[in-house]
């Protein structure tokens, strides 16, 4: 298991990036507390089962995401790097295979600028679900931005 973000090149990741209006620390725990993790990751229309998740370096984050077409996708990941309020990576064990690294920077006292980066070791393996991913990656900013809203409240 690779436990070191790897190194790609602009045809072997997909970046997505937004400008949320939150405070840092807020976005950080949308992304690390499962109770409102499962609330808002995947694109519309999902909902998710978490099995397990266990926030630390060498933990795992187990989960069916349940798809609006009754779809159920299963998904493993092994958290990497973990840098409060900062920076959450992980490593996805199950296919398909690749590296995700969720960066947080201070815009000011309530914006936060979100890096969403999907780490591919190939630009074949980018290119497979590339054209996929582009809006999905958008629809869970979407849900992101809908839940900080109740958190907030």
């Amino acid at each position: 298991m690779a436990t070191e973000i790897i190194a790609t090149t602009p045809d072997s990741e997909i970046v997505s990036s937004r400008i949320i209006n939150a405070p840092r620390e807020l976005v950080f725990r949308a992304w690390s507390e499962p109770n409102h993790l499962k609330n808002w990751w995947g694109p519309a229309g999902f909902t998710n089962t978490f099995n397990t998740f266990d926030f630390r370096v060498g933990g795992k984050w187990i989960f069916i995401m349940h798809g609006p077409d009754k779809g159920n996708y299963e998904n493993e990941c092994e958290f990497i790097k973990i840098e409060k309020p900062a920076l959450i990576a992980w490593q996805r064990i199950s296919k398909p295979i690749f590296q995700v690294v969720a960066s947080f920077k201070d815009i000011s006292e309530n914006k936060t600028k979100v890096i969403f980066k999907m780490l591919f070791t190939t630009a074949e393996e980018c290119a497979k679900i590339k054209r996929f991913v582009i809006d999905k990656n958008e629809d869970n900013f979407d849900r992101l931005e809908k839940e900080l809203t109740k958190m907030i409240l």
